[in-house]
């Protein structure tokens, strides 16, 4: 199985291959206000916005170092069930050092022996001729909350509040 690597302080991680839709160079990302600092915001791509989770945020407290190797790594949401019948959304991951893929038999990983609770995604671990790498379980980064953060259903912005659809319109009577 193919695996794009990654690091986080110079631990090695793994994304499924399968659940990238696009590698793209870094490029500036849009912050959005009122989101969890390790979403970073969103980047265009092919004329729709895509939000940004800065992985390193999210595991380690710091924003991802604008390095040469670090990359936006287009991965396919599923809402948490690989299984749904919807269709997958666009979700841009910010790693870095992410410019090798790696091919890893399944088998090959293992439990870890300490649960993570707080990081659900993280997933299995492998040992290789250098070191461990671990697995990142896309479908787990994202709980309920954040996902109907980035996800609303229906989009935040349809919705009127109750105020704003009582005012009457110019020129006419409500």
């Amino acid at each position: 199985m193919l695996f794009l690597l990654f690091e986080l302080d110079g631990e090695r991680y793994a994304l499924d291959a399968r659940e990238i839709a696009h590698v793209l160079p870094l490029a500036p990302v849009r912050a959005f206000p009122g989101t969890p600092a390790y979403i970073a915001g969103v980047i265009d791509y092919e004329g729709a916005p895509v939000p940004v989770v800065d992985l390193s945020m999210l595991a380690l407290g710091r924003p991802a170092r604008a390095l040469m190797s670090t990359r936006l790594v287009l991965v396919h949401d599923h809402g948490g069930d690989a299984g749904s019948c919807a269709p997958p959304r666009r979700l841009a991951l910010l790693l870095e050092c992410a410019t090798r893929t790696q091919s890893i038999a399944p088998e090959r990983f293992a439990e870890g022996g300490i649960a993570t609770p707080e990081a659900r995604w993280l997933g299995p671990v492998a040992r290789d001729e250098n070191a461990f790498v671990q697995w990142v379980k896309v479908a787990q980064l994202l709980d309920a909350r954040v996902r109907a953060l980035l996800f609303p259903d229906p989009p935040s912005w349809q919705s009127l509040p109750a105020q704003a659809a009582d005012v009457p319109k110019a020129g006419g009577a409500p």
